[in-house]
């Protein structure tokens, strides 16, 4: 269960330290991860049904912890002796492993598993009790979940590559329960491509509502994480965001989402209006050319100018960082030139979150995310298309910056 949810790092860090030799000695050691989590949930039962903290001397309940028992369980890692919490009283009734129950097999993951694909809290409840006549409480769920949060520090606090060449940083909202009132929480993502082309979840944080302040807040946490260097940042229309990306990374290029441009400006146009103004921004992001794409400008101020003041004033006053994807080749400029990397991830993390339209708190939330960032990061198996054609174009870019190994 818990190998599902390291980083890559981990694991190649585990793998160095152990020197494996053998799937046998692999095996061994999954089955003690697996040990420790076994325990770790059974402990998350007690604490559950106890419903005080250890050394919690305003406890309401006269029941208590009462040390250890010894049972041997059968698993899918072969055969675990396992330590059983006990209460004083012998009312502790095990659900995830019952007390006449010696095969765990296909249990230990469900319930995590369940959550990570944005199961309800009592669909999981409903599923256990149909497939093992399991009846677990959603106090339960939450503490067995809560097991993660230490994997997820770890995850979010682990070492950075050096140099990025692109970084996508966009926002995700939610509503979340804070103090007894229900508030708009934004998920702050990062999705980073490194120098090998492989692109990853960089981290999750969660904040208030979407702003440059604490986006400058993430920048700094990447930085204390070891990323030396980032070519270029793909961003949304956020007021204030170049300035902290450039008192972080002032060597830093920046693109704003051309998307977003585009869904800014045609606020302003009536809907009689609205084909006739998309086709004739089209011409000014596809042109081949820097100049030609401001002569295409021209001419639409010319057509939309006066009806239409305000659309033009944005793209003139972003044009710096609008422009930003024509000074590269076309492989370069697909991947840049909108924020469709981390939309689609987004998406993604829709798909799971859909049925909660409101999160307990912020763990709840994180979890959730985080566990389906997982799902999703398995799938990128493979290197940015064209990686190769676009690290040549990057190295004339950035001579200094970028050297092919």
């Amino acid at each position: 269960m818990t190998e599902k949810f390291w980083s890559k790092q981990a694991i190649q860090e585990l793998v160095k330290e152990q020197k494996f030799e053998s799937v046998e000695q692999i095996q061994a050691t999954l089955k003690d991860m697996f040990k420790d989590v076994l325990e770790a949930t059974l402990k998350a039962e007690l604490d559950s049904q106890l419903d005080y903290a250890p050394y919690d001397h305003n406890k309401e309940t006269k029941n208590s912890r009462n040390g250890y028992g010894k049972k041997t369980v059968h698993t899918e890692y072969g055969d675990i002796q396992i330590k059983v919490p006990r209460d004083r009283f012998g009312e502790f009734e095990p659900v995830v492993i019952k007390k006449n129950q010696t095969n765990v097999t296909g249990i230990e993951d469900q319930i995590t598993a369940l959550y990570a694909k944005g199961v309800s809290t009592r669909d999981i409840q409903d599923h256990l009790q149909g497939l093992y006549g399991i009846e677990v409480s959603p106090t339960l769920i939450s503490n067995v979940t809560n097991k993660i949060m230490p994997v997820i520090k770890e995850w979010h606090n682990r070492p950075l590559q050096p140099t990025y060449a692109v970084v996508f940083l966009d926002a995700i909202h939610f509503k979340v329960k804070q103090d007894g009132a229900i508030v708009n929480k934004a998920a702050y993502m990062v999705i980073g491509v490194d120098l090998d082309g492989n692109k990853d979840v960089l981290g999750i944080w969660i904040g208030e509502n979407e702003s440059a302040k604490f986006w400058m807040s993430v920048l700094n946490d990447l930085k204390n994480r070891g990323v030396q260097d980032i070519l270029l940042v793909c961003v949304d229309n956020l007021t204030g965001f170049s300035q902290a990306i450039s008192a972080c990374y002032p060597k830093t290029d920046i693109q704003k989402c051309i998307v977003h441009q585009i869904r800014n400006s045609v606020r302003y146009v009536s809907y009689k209006d609205l084909k006739r103004v998309t086709a004739d921004l089209k011409p000014i992001y596809k042109a081949a050319t820097e100049e030609a794409a401001l002569l295409e400008l021209d001419r639409f101020e010319e057509t939309w100018g006066e009806k239409y003041p305000l659309i033009v004033k944005s793209w003139r006053q972003n044009w710096d960082e609008l422009s930003t994807f024509f000074m590269y080749p076309a492989e370069l400029r697909k991947l840049i030139y909108t924020t469709n990397m981390i939309e689609g991830y987004h998406r993604q993390l829709r798909k799971v979150t859909k049925g909660k339209s409101i999160f307990p708190n912020d763990e709840s939330l994180l979890k959730m995310l985080y566990l389906a960032t997982m799902d999703v990061v398995r799938k990128w198996t493979g290197r940015v298309q064209n990686w190769g054609q676009i690290l040549l174009q990057l190295t004339v870019c950035y001579p200094d910056r970028v050297q092919v190994r």
